[in-house]
């Protein structure tokens, strides 16, 4: 009952209940209800979270044979979240889930092989973890259309996130609706589209979804009459299934030439839904389909080359296909060349390749609806149920939830975790995403070490960190930074010359680096000049004193202070 209840429902206080009942099964000894139960203790579902708690379940429940327990004592393991941070139990823990059944286990351990963590690095025994989790999901795909979750980067806006492009906010949701009522066709069709795949923070609502593609429809939107044969091919409550309403809707998109509605009939034809099983058809469609770029009938196209379905085999042509289906992202292409990859057929076998894009595609699992719910929880000023989440999806090898897991841990606003140990716990998070390539993350490792947050100052490594950011991803921090450190002569040798250089490719590289650099040339060119003024005219007399010891440490904010004085005195005067 209290599954259904969870499945059926959308009101919080309806899922409420359905705990309730997940409670009362799991004082009678149901180990699903005693799962259910320690998820929402550990994540803190309806604000009960109680680590501890859920510690005792999980142990209970893994004596059981339980592979959810098994994962979660793993992940607490490894993240030291009321447990002992020990890496070798987590390991053991997660070995156990995977055995188990655990797809969350299988990606764990790919990722910890993939990136050499607490295990010698190893692509074969990775690519035999992704691969077991990309095949679940393969399945679950051809089954039903998925759509990635959004994932929203907390770095990004922390001081106002609720205007975040990943989520709708609800006001600008109303003035949509309020333009889509007035007949704004383009707006009724992105109305039904994100209410027919539920994006944007918004729930799948197919009634809603229907009635905002019926209205574009009949305005002779034709994506409007692809997406409502799209609904009646593959059946809702909302537009019964339907192939004959289907092929009606895909045929009058398609005499408009839309690639949608292209697609759609290939699809009637390839399967005979609806029509006899037509090959030839189905290719013909599909072909006009992916002139027009649409990334669905290019896979689609790469599957009948790759099978042999009423045409020679082709895997030239089929990786051609798949190719440009995974450029914008159709998960199922990108499944297929993982398999190419892998196996080396029709071309170079190559593990990195294939680990890289199987791991790709075990990322739209369905686990990565905690996005969504870390960072509401996080919106609502719930930092630990936040943490916990985005730390579980960053332990499964996602960049951005590790990002965000180390921005949480460095505000110090959470209370799972001792104090003392979220700079460590931050660093290595960031160490992870930068890794995976975001820059901001190496930014901040060269931060740490220059401050040093959580390890030892070095600012030898904090300078080998901002020249990989700056000249790898070109960030104009990192290059603003790095002037600082050579104007000084910190971790490197002095060199002021490209101490300028690089503030004014900062400069270059970002606007919002301008009045900052503007700051920094010019406290760097009044000192140098103070100093040769002082050098030509007092050498002979007296030995020169450095700056520091004459006016403290922090002499340059004097001057900077100084310089923005007499800025403020020129300006007022020219406008008196």
């Amino acid at each position: 009952m209290g599954i259904k209840i969870l499945q059926q429902s959308k009101s919080r206080k309806q899922k409420a209940e359905a705990y309730k009942l997940f409670a009362k099964a799991s004082d009678m000894g149901n180990l699903k209800a005693m799962e259910k139960m320690a998820d929402a203790l550990l994540f803190g579902n309806f604000g009960m979270q109680n680590i501890t708690a859920a510690i005792q379940l999980y142990e209970s429940l893994a004596k059981e044979g339980s592979y959810k327990a098994q994962n979660a004592l793993g992940f607490l393991s490894s993240c030291g979240i009321g447990m002992e941070y020990n890496q070798a139990k987590a390991l053991i823990y997660y070995t156990f889930g995977s055995a188990g059944g655990s797809m969350i286990s299988q990606m764990i351990l790919g990722y910890r092989y993939l990136s050499g963590i607490s295990v010698l690095q190893n692509c074969e025994v990775a690519l035999s973890h992704y691969k077991k989790v990309a095949d679940y999901i393969a399945d679950k795909l051809e089954k039903s259309e998925s759509v990635p979750v959004e994932k929203v980067r907390l770095t990004e806006r922390p001081e106002n996130l609720s205007s975040n492009s990943e989520i709708l906010d609800w006001d600008i949701y109303q003035y949509y609706k309020f333009l889509a009522e007035r007949g704004d066709v383009q707006i009724q069709v992105s109305l039904g589209q994100l209410h027919l795949i539920g994006r944007k923070g918004l729930d799948q609502d197919y009634y809603k979804a229907l009635y905002y593609f019926l209205k574009a429809a009949k305005a002779g939107s034709a994506n409007a009459m692809a997406f409502i044969g799209k609904m009646y091919l593959e059946g809702n409550v909302a537009a019964p299934q339907n192939n004959a309403t289907a092929f009606k809707y895909f045929s009058m998109a398609a005499n408009k030439g839309n690639a949608i509605g292209l697609h759609g009939l290939g699809l009637l034809y390839f399967y005979g839904k609806g029509v006899p099983v037509n090959y030839a058809e189905a290719l013909k469609y599909f072909e006009k389909a992916a002139e027009k770029g649409w990334p669905n009938a290019q896979f689609q196209l790469g599957f009948m080359y790759y099978s042999g379905s009423g045409v020679w085999k082709d895997y030239k042509l089929a990786f051609k296909y798949f190719y440009l289906a995974s450029q914008s992202g159709q998960p199922l292409a990108i499944y297929y060349l993982a398999k190419m990859y892998a196996t080396g057929t029709g071309v170079l076998r190559s593990c990195r390749t294939a680990v890289e894009l199987y791991k790709g595609v075990c990322e739209l699992g369905h686990w990565a609806e905690k996005f969504l719910t870390a960072y509401f929880a996080y919106k609502n000023g719930d930092i630990d149920s936040s943490l916990v989440q985005y730390a579980l999806l960053a332990e499964m090898g996602y960049e951005v939830a590790q990002s965000n897991s180390a921005f949480i841990l460095e505000s110090k606003k959470a209370k799972i975790l001792e104090k003392e140990k979220m700079y460590p716990m931050a660093l290595l998070l960031w160490n992870r995403a930068a890794i995976q390539g975001y820059a901001f993350a190496r930014v901040k490792i060269g931060d740490y070490h220059y401050y040093g947050y959580g390890t030892k100052k070095d600012y030898q490594t904090a300078a080998t960190h901002y020249s990989i950011a700056a000249n790898k991803y070109h960030s104009a921090q990192a290059m603003f930074n790095l002037a600082y450190m050579y104007e000084h002569g910190l971790g490197i040798a002095k060199d002021v010359r490209l101490a300028r250089r690089l503030y004014d490719m900062a400069a270059q590289t970002s606007p919002d680096a301008h009045i900052p650099v503007f700051f920094a040339l010019m406290k760097l060119e009044t000192v140098h000049l103070f100093r040769d003024i002082l050098f030509s005219n007092f050498t002979m007399r007296w030995k020169w004193m450095k700056l520091d010891n004459t006016l403290g440490p922090h002499w340059d904010l004097f001057v900077i202070g100084l310089i923005v004085a007499v800025l403020i005195f020129l300006l007022r005067n020219r406008y008196l």
